[in-house]
């Protein structure tokens, strides 16, 4: 079986593993009075003169099989109900909102945590028993075990509240970006303060942002990448012991070869399965992180509507959630059979 047909395949088996999910939800949703779901479709109460009204609309007094491909046409036309966290405000448009500082986030972090989960991890293995290899087990096994919302604490009470180098959310001016906006003088083109700062020549506003990514990204990198090295060095150690390594040895193939294009390359799959999960995981939103920092991305939204009850958000982050692990997995899949094409016979 070829790469494109393997990809084809993967495709094909997302569509019942993503329609799963919808009935599952809908399912979940079933279980809230239809009084309470017509509320999540109210953006102005003065449309409607009671909650029957809207009732009769959307057809939450129909069949279950009705509700459901009514709710799924909803859904399919963007419609995911309002959010009282923002007004009765959209909950995509909310979401859309609230996207960027999540993403600003991970594209910083996540090719920092896996460059050094990976290098680390191999120095790890080929130095194993040795200093290098001990200073990286006892880093990488304090990231494991400590709180991600502690360190982030003891980072800003040093550099936020004591040297004052910086402020928590995303820039210390947020009112003048906002005022920039409105004026015209400033254009948001993808919503990340770094990128957009840089396109519209506000080299200060690029450092500032840049400046209030540092601490969250230290967090996630020094946490995150403790069991990517964990990971990768019990995978080198399992492939330098193989067969093959002492017979490229023997080979007269110099160490650098043996330990980077025959060991490491057979031993990223475990690491791939890693990388992509964290990605995802991190992609549906850093909800301790973004809390601690007030960075405002849609982990620390989801953990608000949770709080509060808004079931039109937490209906929509678990959907938004299942389709970022399902394309993350898809993903996984493909790079599996790109290292290894021994995998698409499978």
């Amino acid at each position: 079986m070829g790469l494109q047909d393997y990809i084809i395949r993967r495709l094909i088996l997302m569509i019942p593993t993503i329609l799963g999910v919808v009935v599952l939800i809908f399912a979940v949703l079933q279980m809230i009075p239809p009084e309470s779901r017509a509320s999540l479709y109210i953006t102005d109460p003065k449309q409607f003169r009671n909650v029957g009204d809207v009732i009769k609309k959307y057809g939450l007094d129909q069949p279950v099989y009705v509700q459901f491909f009514a709710w799924l046409n909803q859904i399919l036309h963007g419609n995911f109900g309002s959010s009282q966290l923002g007004g009765h405000k959209p909950v995509l448009t909310s979401f859309i909102d609230r996207l960027p500082a999540t993403v600003e986030i991970v594209i910083y972090s996540a090719p920092l945590i896996v460059f050094f989960g990976i290098w680390l991890g191999t120095v790890s293995a080929v130095n194993r028993d040795k200093l290098p290899d001990h200073i990286t087990r006892v880093t990488s096994i304090l990231g494991t075990s400590l709180p991600s919302f502690f360190f982030g604490i003891i980072l800003i009470s040093i550099f936020v509240a004591q040297l004052k180098w910086t402020t928590l959310y995303r820039l210390s001016e947020q009112g003048k970006l906002l005022a920039d906006i409105s004026r015209g003088t400033f254009r948001l083109y993808t919503g990340l303060y770094t990128i957009d700062g840089l396109l519209n020549g506000n080299i200060p506003l690029f450092l500032d942002a840049l400046k209030h990514l540092a601490l969250p990204v230290l967090v996630l990198v020094f946490i995150q990448s403790a069991t990517m090295v964990r990971v990768t060095r019990s995978s080198m150690l399992e492939a330098l012991s193989r067969t093959y390594i002492v017979a490229a040895r023997a080979k007269g193939l110099s160490r650098k070869e043996v330990i980077y294009k025959h060991a490491r390359r057979n031993a990223l799959i475990p690491v791939v399965t890693i990388s992509g999960l964290l990605v995802g995981g991190m992609l549906t939103g850093l909800t301790i992180t973004e809390t601690v920092f007030n960075f405002g991305g849609i982990g620390q939204w989801a953990a608000q509507a949770a709080i509060q009850l808004d079931v039109s958000i937490v209906i929509f982050y678990a959907m938004f959630s299942a389709l970022i692990f399902v394309i993350s997995n898809l993903i996984v899949d493909i790079l599996y059979a790109y290292i290894d094409p021994r995998i698409r016979l499978g």
